[in-house]
C-alpha cells in the first residue's frame, strides 16, 4: 500500500523538478542573448557572438528537457522504469 501512494508523489516530484529545470535553462537562455545584444551594439563582437552561442546552447537545452521529458511525462507516453 506504502508503494501506491509513494510512487506518483515521487513521479509528479520528478515532473516538477524537470519543468523548473527547463524555466530556469529558458531564463538564463534569454538573458544571455539580452546580454550578448547589448555586447555586440558597445563593439566587442567577439564576446557577444559567445553570448549569443551560448544562450542558443541553453535554449536548446530548455526545448529538449520539455520535448522530452516533461510533455511525454504529462502525455503518459513515458514507459515506465521497472
Amino acid at each position: 500500500m506504502q508503494g501506491v501512494i509513494t510512487e506518483p508523489v515521487a513521479e509528479l516530484l520528478v515532473l516538477l523538478l524537470y519543468a523548473g529545470l527547463a524555466v530556469v535553462l529558458t531564463v538564463l537562455g534569454a538573458l544571455a542573448e539580452l546580454a550578448s545584444l547589448e555586447t555586440i551594439t558597445s563593439g566587442q563582437s567577439f564576446f557577444g557572438l559567445w553570448e549569443v552561442a551560448l544562450g542558443a546552447l541553453l535554449l536548446y537545452a530548455a526545448y529538449n528537457v520539455v520535448t522530452e521529458l516533461v510533455m511525454p511525462e504529462l502525455r503518459g507516453e513515458r514507459e515506465p522504469d521497472d
